[in-house]
């Protein structure tokens, strides 16, 4: 049966490591796996605008031996005249893969529905999995392990990196804090879920609103930008609301002081994180940027040795 990557949990914690370790191998010897050598081709859909990702899985597929065909759905059917489930039956008959980067979820299970290659969420308004496994990578690589940590995110708690923690950081065992207003908590749906992946495998998930006992003694401190794409107007609103919430150099005092920081870029400086925190020291993003492609190649490899 075809596997895909749609949301966090979508694997279990044992091949989440699978696939971290892989990553590891991966980054220390880019040509060890080759699977797409041919070339073989696989399509990467954008219904979005894109730096890290779109060039992270164009220099991931042609590391693996394979080409990369980028499709915008503003000059292809998807979206307009097709379906995602008509789609994929067409791809799957000429691409080894199909990655997308979109909207709502719905359509990337639509796509995947039936579909006989893998299915890859390269980003949705709900769930940004392919980060999740960067961002871990880049933790695991700074930290030595996962299990145990203690993990921050400030912000917007029902934005798609807030839900990927709440379920890639329970998988991996680890205790994530969403710390965020009220009104903007995670979805319940994807509170529950992550805290029954918590409860096999000895993590948590908190949601507060208070930043500070949240992040006393934390290893691991999490921003993103305030305003999402297709958020732009919402912009004077969310600023006035998450500004409690800015990263500064007095939250990450709280942290412990070898904690790292991670935001998974593009970053607001001045509105959701502080100059001198995502420049300084403990900043580990352009790691964690390098790391998408690692991540992703290991991702590739590991699903099309399931198709």
């Amino acid at each position: 049966m075809t596997r895909h990557f749609l949301r966090d949990d979508d694997i279990t914690p044992s091949e989440q490591q699978e696939i971290l370790d892989l990553a590891l191998e991966i980054k220390a010897n880019r040509w060890a796996k080759r699977p797409l050598a041919g070339p073989e081709t696989v399509a990467v859909i954008f219904d979005k605008s894109s730096t890290r990702t779109r060039v992270s899985f164009a220099v991931g597929i042609a590391d693996l031996g394979g080409q990369p065909l980028i499709i915008s759905t503003a000059n292809s059917q998807l979206g307009g005249k097709e379906t995602p489930s008509d789609t994929a039956r067409v791809l799957e008959r000429m691409v080894a893969a199909i990655v997308w980067r979109t909207y709502a979820q719905s359509g990337l299970e639509e796509m995947a529905q039936g579909a006989t290659v893998p299915v890859i969420n390269a980003l949705s308004d709900d769930f940004h999995p392919c980060q999740l496994l960067a961002d871990l990578l880049t933790i695991l690589e700074h930290k030595g392990s996962l299990a145990g940590l203690q993990v921050v995110f400030l912000g917007d708690g029902g934005s798609n990196m807030a839900h990927s923690y709440a379920l890639a950081g329970a998988t991996a065992g680890m205790h994530v804090s969403i710390v965020c207003p009220k009104e903007f908590a995670p979805a319940t749906s994807v509170i529950t879920d992550a805290r029954a992946i918590a409860e096999k495998t000895g993590g948590s998930l908190t949601v507060t609103e208070e930043p500070s006992a949240a992040l006393a003694g934390a290893d691991v401190v999490v921003t993103d930008t305030w305003v999402s794409m297709g958020k732009e107007d919402e912009k004077a609103e969310r600023v006035a609301t998450f500004g409690k919430y800015q990263v500064d150099k007095e939250k990450m005092a709280l942290a412990a002081k070898d904690a790292i920081f991670l935001h998974c870029l593009p970053a607001d400086r001045g509105f959701e994180v502080a100059p001198e925190v995502i420049d300084g020291p403990q900043s580990v993003i352009w790691d964690e940027a390098e790391n998408r492609v690692h991540a992703q190649k290991a991702l590739m490899v590991w699903l099309l040795e399931r198709v």
